[in-house]
């Protein structure tokens, strides 16, 4: 019993921190600079703040 509710607060504590990890991925990769989607092989479009091509296609820059 007591393995149990160890294995289920290690696994708890896993998921949590995982599920944070990934949310500050995300609001990390929400906008480039110009210089990170040129080295992804993109090119700023000006006109709508968005990277065009290569590996961040569409999304958008600071």
């Amino acid at each position: 019993m007591r393995i149990r509710r160890i294995l289920a607060a290690v696994i708890a504590t896993a998921a949590l921190a995982g599920l944070g990890l990934t949310g500050a991925a995300t609001a990390t990769a929400a906008s480039l600079t110009p210089g990170e989607c040129q080295q992804g092989g993109g090119t700023v479009n000006w006109a709508n703040n968005t990277c065009r091509g290569g590996m961040y296609d569409g999304q958008m820059v600071d």
